[in-house]
């Protein structure tokens, strides 16, 4: 029986839309390529959300990805704000959930930055149980450690949570865990795998 649903939060419960943000400065589609390809399509992407790096740090290793974007680079993230933007279900979904009597986790790939910038985009937090930033513990999903970590803080059995996540890796990852999981594709299709696993 499932007593614990976990998200994850980037494109489950806030668009990550970081087309949208580099595009607000009024760079061209070339550019906005290029800013995500040194950016967000890297593989450096990922010391933003394991907290190991500072700002500046973590912002050479982008420049050094496509130096001639060193402006465009250093404007577009010094507030990255635009790069969240928190679904309308978010609140109602969580809301839903715990009035049915099941406890609602985080468990997300998130920078400090992110969570600094994006202020606006998290206002759902509050609303859930708890949960475990990826910054804040200097781990970061798929690593089995970091779930094995929510299942030890948290106090709970693997077999009755169950992880939703974008990411098919982070989902492998969980279910080898014996957590169930169900790949978002949208609201509908995660209710209804909810629904499947008795979660109605």
């Amino acid at each position: 029986m499932i007593k614990t649903v976990i998200f994850d939060i980037g494109n489950v419960l806030t668009e990550f839309s970081w087309q949208h943000h580099f595009a607000s400065f009024g760079y061209p589609d070339e550019i906005v390529e290029r800013l995500g390809k040194a950016t967000v399509l890297s593989p450096q992407w990922n010391e933003y959300d394991l907290g190991n790096l500072s700002e500046e740090e973590i912002l050479q290793l982008f420049i050094k990805n496509d130096p001639a974007l060193e402006k465009e680079l250093t404007e577009s993230l010094a507030d990255a704000g635009g790069i969240l933007r928190r679904c309308d279900y978010a609140i109602p979904w969580i809301e839903e959930l715990k009035a049915k009597g099941y406890q609602t986790l985080f468990l997300s790939n998130f920078s400090e930055k992110a969570l600094k910038d994006c202020t606006h985009a998290m206002d759902f937090v509050p609303h859930l149980d708890g949960g475990i930033f990826s910054c804040k513990v200097h781990l970061t999903k798929p690593d089995p450690a970091i779930y094995k970590l929510i299942l030890t803080q948290y106090n709970l059995t693997a077999e009755e949570c169950v992880f939703i996540d974008d990411t098919l890796p982070n989902i492998a990852a969980a279910e080898a865990l014996g957590i169930h999981g169900i790949h978002f594709t949208g609201l509908a299709e995660a209710k209804a795998a909810l629904a499947e696993l008795g979660v109605a």
